[in-house]
């Protein structure tokens, strides 16, 4: 692949002749970014092919039942929705009775709905459906034809939209860069900005070549569009830069690999609303000498000491963090003392952010990563005024990030990874009323959502459905997938590992104190807790590496067989439920146990990941022979494995609304006792100062066999149930619970955040002119709109939104604070502080505090003792009108200090 950016539009057309004609064909990639204006072009050959067009997993259903009809109608599991679509292409596999449809062949969907699709063959003749089964989608590769750039200029054929209320604005930039390269080529210079000369040359040239267009010809070229096209034209700007950068560096990976659909063929952009709402004077557009002449010719100088002077609070240092710091050192943002950059993260460097957080390297990993960051920003511009601090902003550091903090900003950017911490965020800046500009990427996807005070609804107003979670029954007894395996072995790893050493511990530093707690506790978990401590240190106890294969050898045995023998003993393969349905009906799978064998390197590596492991928490040297294939196999013929014979009436959790696996006992204080007793006599065989070892699951270390044991622990289980088993990889993007982050992806969602931080620190800016992003690099797909307003309330001649907060200053009395309410129509029957009620009009007492201080009450009757950097407090108060209706009113926040 090779990609132009800087390049006339002759030499352009030259280079792409000889890529498109070359064997094998180069993909060629031109892009070109002009102030607030961009385009990108691609020819990746006569015929190319694409293996994967949106990197998305193949879709799979669980089927519940097949028809012998034609066409067929397959039926799936109503647990979850099916996402097939018509036209796709499935696979069977494991289905019962209908064997013919195994054969591996794709077939074709037609008629798809949540629950089923139509099968476009005919199954008359097939054996009968008996039960069991998996569709999955067949991907398919899709060949494409790219026009070379020579004709595509004349030809263009669709373009990408990205904001459908610009329909008709890529025509329209189709012909501006056109002509861009024709002014250049006349005049040997970039238009002037601000030269209404120059614009109403290009705006001539545009308007010829439009002429030229045959059927593509625009009836008319938007002068005022162009205008500002020619005074920026100058100008690469970072924000576009990193947009633009993001969606290249994106293309050249498809060009590379063939995974992901190309964009077919141009894609232009623009963010025109960027520029202040006021009138520029071209003698403001003119250069300073100064490392932001490129962006003063598009904004102006005084627009240029706005966004030095801006006071800005980054939350999160990571992937999005570091763009963001990036960009805004770029910028010029807070490069100036009148200038501040707060940012906040409490987290280190690990090995795994490199691949994307680029503003730290390898002898950075360990350190906080908002003080490298900003460090590594410092020599980006080293007039960036920033301070880093390793505070995680929640309830509990409001002394850090208090109301002064918050009512100095200008603008807050979310750089986050998490749902809750956003929406703590979201809180802060709806009551201080502040911008907040937020943004999220999860592989090639990504968002972006503009929070506007008073102008568009705040970031918690609409929430993603929770993440569906599977039932504790299946976990344990039921899986049907790899992801519920795998989910199981993580809990088994954390609990035999970490938190089964940690109560140990616990328990020894104080065992009077922990064995108090579980009496009064006086539950099934608690039992379960003394359970597992019990174990460890008498039957379970590991003092030699041999102790640790026996113990592995024999959790081996546990898991993959007697627990098997016992699940399929207590339900047999052909017994029913209370209805009378099969018990084993999709989507739950009859298992088989395990046989061991030293010869089954799986079987193996599970001993030799545990045992280590196991040594460790024990404080058991490890040694070498351990990690030999041979020897570790002689060391566990040693281990003798008693005989498992399955019991009647044991209890095994089928209800999928049940939250533990642990079934009650009749007497759990009886038997809590007994255990405590058990632990008393143990505790003092032990030597003094005995202690375990946690070990915290560690993904990103290749050598700690954390992953192994998990990997281990999940593919031995899927050959329980017959599924199909993972790579380590795989295992450990699962369990690792890693959320796929590519570096592609954040430059453009950070791209597009800064071209509306612009807009928040031009201050004048309407709710049309601002832009909530989706879009999906792998497709690729590009949505912009402007956002949702608040709702609003109104009551008489008021009108309020979430945005607004009701303030009263001078450390108002009870009386004054509902006079003030009364005034406003709205009658006060109640006022709280938290969950304390300092007013209630129904209690005659309650009038005796009238002439008291808000503040004195919520002293002396919530009892709550207010710190000194805490200038106001919150009330609750509800009120009604005049005819006894209740008003939702905003909340009132009384000043004291």
């Amino acid at each position: 692949a090779v990609v132009f950016t800087d390049i006339s539009l002759g030499k352009a057309i030259e280079f792409d002749d000889y890529c498109h004609n070359h064997q094998p064909p180069i993909s060629f990639i031109k892009a070109e970014v002009r102030g607030l204006f961009g385009g990108v072009f691609c020819d990746f050959g006569p015929k190319f092919t694409v293996v994967d067009v949106d990197g998305e997993e193949p879709h799979t259903g669980i089927i519940a039942s097949i028809s012998n009809d034609n066409p067929a109608l397959v039926s799936f599991v109503d647990d979850e929705r099916v996402e097939f679509q018509d036209g796709d292409l499935v696979v069977f596999s494991e289905v019962q009775g209908m064997k013919e449809l195994n054969d591996g062949k794709p077939r074709r969907v037609k008629n798809a709905r949540p629950y089923s699709f139509i099968l476009d063959e005919d199954t008359t003749n097939y054996g009968a459906y008996e039960g069991g089964g998996i569709a999955t989608q067949a991907k398919q590769p899709k060949t494409l034809h790219f026009k070379r750039l020579k004709d595509a200029l004349q030809d263009p054929g669709d373009f990408l939209l990205s904001d459908f209320s610009k329909f008709d604005r890529p025509p329209l930039l189709h012909l501006a860069f056109q002509a861009l390269d024709m002014f250049i080529c006349e005049v040997d210079r970039f238009p002037v900005a601000g030269s209404e000369e120059d614009a109403q040359k290009l705006v001539l040239l545009a308007n010829n070549i439009n002429e030229n267009m045959g059927d593509g010809r625009l009836q008319e070229a938007d002068k005022t569009v162009l205008r500002h096209f020619t005074f920026g034209s100058r100008a690469v700007l970072n924000p576009m830069a990193a947009m633009f950068g993001g969606i290249v560096g994106q293309e050249v990976v498809k060009a590379c690999s063939g995974k992901f659909h190309p964009l077919f063929q141009f894609f232009y952009f623009d963010s025109v609303e960027s520029l202040p709402t006021t009138p520029l004077d071209p003698t403001d557009l003119k250069p300073v000498n100064s490392r932001y002449d490129a962006q003063i010719s598009v904004f102006g100088s005084q627009f240029q000491k706005k966004l030095e002077q801006a006071n800005i609070f980054i939350v999160g240092s990571g992937a999005l963090g570091c763009e963001f710091l990036k960009n805004l050192a770029l910028m010029g943002v807070c490069c100036s003392n009148k200038g501040k950059l707060t940012i906040t993260d409490d987290d280190v460097i690990e090995k795994s952010n490199l691949s994307r957080q680029f503003l730290f390297r390898d002898w950075n990993i360990g350190q906080a990563k908002s003080t490298v960051a900003v460090t590594a920003a410092s020599s980006i511009n080293p007039h960036l005024h920033a301070e880093a601090l390793q505070n995680r902003a929640s309830a509990e550091t409001e002394n850090v990030f208090n109301d002064s903090f918050w009512e100095n900003l200008d603008v807050v950017i979310n750089a986050l990874d998490n749902v809750t911490a956003r929406l703590y965020i979201d809180q802060r800046c709806l009551y201080f009323q502040k911008p907040l500009l937020e943004s999220g990427t999860l592989g090639a996807k990504c968002n972006t959502q503009m929070v506007i005070p008073h102008l568009t609804e705040n970031y918690g107003a609409s929430r993603d459905p929770p993440e569906k979670q599977a039932p504790m029954c299946t976990l344990h007894s039921f899986p049907h997938n790899i992801d519920h395996c795998l989910t199981w072995a993580r809990s088994e790893f954390e609990g035999l590992l970490e938190k089964t050493p940690a109560e140990v511990n616990a328990y020894l530093s104080n065992p009077i104190e922990y064995t108090s707690a579980m009496e009064k506790a006086g539950d099934a978990q608690a039992r379960e807790n003394l359970e597992h401590i019990l174990n460890c240190l008498d039957e379970d106890k590991c003092e030699t590496f041999q102790d640790c294969i026996t113990w592995s050898r024999l959790k081996f045995e546990d898991y993959f067989s007697n627990r098997v023998k016992q699940l399929t003993f207590t339900f047999p393969e052909n017994s029913t439920n209370s209805s009378g349905a099969p018990f084993w009906s999709a989507p739950k799978r009859f298992p088989h146990a395990l046989e061991f064998s030293i010869d089954d390197p799986g079987h193996l590596n599970f001993i030799m990941a545990a045992s280590i492991l196991r040594a460790e928490t024990f404080g058991i040297p490890i040694p070498d022979w351990a990690k030999n294939p041979k020897k570790l196999a002689d060391a566990v013929s040693k281990v003798i494995v008693p005989d498992f014979q399955p019991k009647e009436g044991v209890n095994i959790a089928t209800d999928e609304k049940a939250t533990s696996t642990t079934p009650a006992s009749i007497d759990d204080a009886g038997v809590i006792d007994d255990l405590i007793r058990r632990l008393d006599e143990c505790q003092k065989k032990l030597p003094p100062g005995f202690r375990m070892n946690p070990i915290q699951f560690e993904k990103d270390d290749d050598t700690n066999y954390h992953m192994d044991l998990i990997a281990g622990l999940a593919n031995m289980r899927a050959r329980n149930y017959s599924i199909p088993e993972v790579d380590k990889l795989k295992a450990k993007f699962i369990a690792g619970r890693i959320i796929p982050a590519i570096a592609t992806t954040t430059a453009m969602a950070t791209g597009l955040v800064c071209l509306e931080l612009y807009k928040v620190l031009d201050g004048g800016h309407k709710v049309e002119d601002y832009r909530n992003t989706f879009a999906n690099l792998a497709l690729p797909l590009f949505s912009m709109a402007e956002p949702v307003p608040p709702k609003v309330i109104k009551h008489q001649n008021l009108t309020w939104t979430v945005w607004d907060r009701w303030i009263l200053k001078d450390n108002p009395t009870l009386r004054e604070l509902l006079n003030w309410l009364k005034d406003k129509g709205l009658n006060a029957y109640s006022i709280s502080y938290g969950a304390c009620m300092l007013y209630n009009s129904m209690f005659p007492r309650h009038k005796e505090r009238m002439d008291q201080r808000v503040v004195d009450l919520v002293r002396d009757i919530a009892k709550v003792d207010l710190p000194p950097y805490r200038r106001h407090l919150d009330v609750f108060v509800a009120c009604e009108d005049d005819e006894d209706n209740d008003i939702d009113i905003p909340q009132v926040s009384i000043y004291f200090r």
